[in-house]
């Protein structure tokens, strides 16, 4: 039973070094001059609905890029098999039988394309894990120096290629805060252009930035400027430390949750179009207070439940959502934070380019296991317990 065990085990790595070789070669074909024009043959075979731009050119494409390409995965998982566990074998037949159908199909005699390049609308937001074709898409159609996982999307998150924020709009709240502040800096210099979303207009912002004053409760006011906008970041917030009046929990409620779910819904709203769910994203602050003390009741009771909404409404959510869980960095909300807003801006935009769908900044240890087990559990209820919108879908 062990020993069946370890050639599993042998298997499963082989299939997983077929992959990482398969996504080596796709990025050769974009940077060696040798591969480029085979590979030039593949982008040029699909239009944006990923029908086929001509039956001729998809098939020269398959012969010249995908066939070597997979021949390539045969023969370095060939040599290693020979040299290794007999398991290893699982990753050459893998190689092999990619290697057959993109011969089969430069023939003719397959007429399907594979699953990422199925035609069609999207109809799913991209994976975090398996490249699905939303996740390729965007390689093909927003930008080709990102995105070259094939299978697996382990090399894109290791290179920082699994997101690319180069060209993008993105519109930030609480953007005059250090957080706000030191993000937006951290994303000018990946090449966005930023929308700083603020409620005061006495704040010193970078050069370049496009300043929009809003003000709490007209959230909607705003749905036009959302429409070109690729990615949201919900980032304002109150601290009213100590307090418990009605008012204090009237106005942390009004900041912390309901506004931010208001500018939440205004964006979903926006992703009206098929290549929206490959492009758009919200990121939502919703702090290490979702789990952890935060010496502060109604910052912590607000954070909570706008993190469970948030759990909630991603179930559903037509474009990717991810969770800023971050613990206590300096500034006026905190002003003992014990992390440099620069350092955590840093983290996010880096921890965003890998996919982390959950980008946990904190230097509580407990955190990086508290929290996934806890959005875990929660969003299993969440899903078990409910019901999808079915007239959405």
């Amino acid at each position: 039973m062990i020993v069946w065990l370890q050639h599993g085990i042998y298997g499963c790595l082989g299939i997983l070094l077929a992959e990482v070789i398969r996504d080596i070669y796709h990025m050769a074909g974009h940077y060696w001059a040798p591969l480029m024009a085979w590979h030039n043959l593949h982008h040029k075979a699909y239009r944006p609905d990923l029908t086929k731009t001509s039956e001729e050119i998809y098939r020269k494409a398959e012969l010249l890029n995908d066939f070597p390409e997979a021949m390539v995965m045969v023969l370095i998982t060939g040599l290693v098999a020979w040299w290794g566990d007999w398991g290893l074998w699982l990753g050459t037949i893998h190689s092999g039988l990619f290697a057959i159908t993109s011969l089969a199909r430069s023939q003719g005699l397959w007429a399907t394309t594979d699953l990422t390049h199925l035609p069609g609308d999207l109809t799913t937001v991209p994976n975090p894990w398996l490249v699905n074709r939303s996740y390729h898409w965007r390689h093909h159609f927003e930008r080709t120096t990102a995105y070259f996982s094939g299978t697996f999307t382990l090399v894109d998150r290791l290179m920082g290629t699994a997101l690319s924020l180069k060209n993008k709009t993105i519109a930030i709240t609480g953007a005059g805060g250090a957080l706000g502040t030191a993000l937006i800096h951290h994303l000018q210099t990946k090449g966005c252009r930023v929308i700083a979303l603020t409620t005061s207009e006495q704040h010193q912002l970078p050069e370049g930035v496009e300043v929009a004053v809003w003000q709490l409760g007209q959230e909607r006011q705003w749905q036009s400027l959302l429409q070109k906008v690729d990615i949201l970041i919900l980032n304002h917030g109150i601290n009213v430390h100590h307090e418990r009046s009605p008012e204090a929990i009237a106005q942390s409620y009004e900041v912390n949750t309901w506004s931010v779910w208001r500018w939440f819904e205004l964006f979903l709203g926006t992703v009206t179009e098929s290549r929206h769910k490959a492009l758009k994203e919200v990121w939502i602050n919703t702090s290490e207070a979702e789990v952890s003390p935060a010496f502060s009741p109604l910052y912590e009771l607000s954070k909570r439940t706008i993190g469970d909404l948030v759990t909630l409404r991603r179930l559903d959510a037509p474009c990717v959502v991810r969770k800023l869980i971050l613990g206590p960095f300096k500034s006026k909300l905190n002003p003992i934070g014990v992390m440099a807003p620069n350092f955590v801006a840093r983290s996010i935009v880096a921890l965003a380019e890998r996919d982390f769908r959950n980008i946990i900044v904190t230097i509580n240890p407990l955190t990086y296991i508290v929290f996934p087990l806890s959005e875990l559990t929660r969003s299993l209820y969440f899903r078990l317990c409910s019901r999808p919108d079915y007239a959405q879908r």
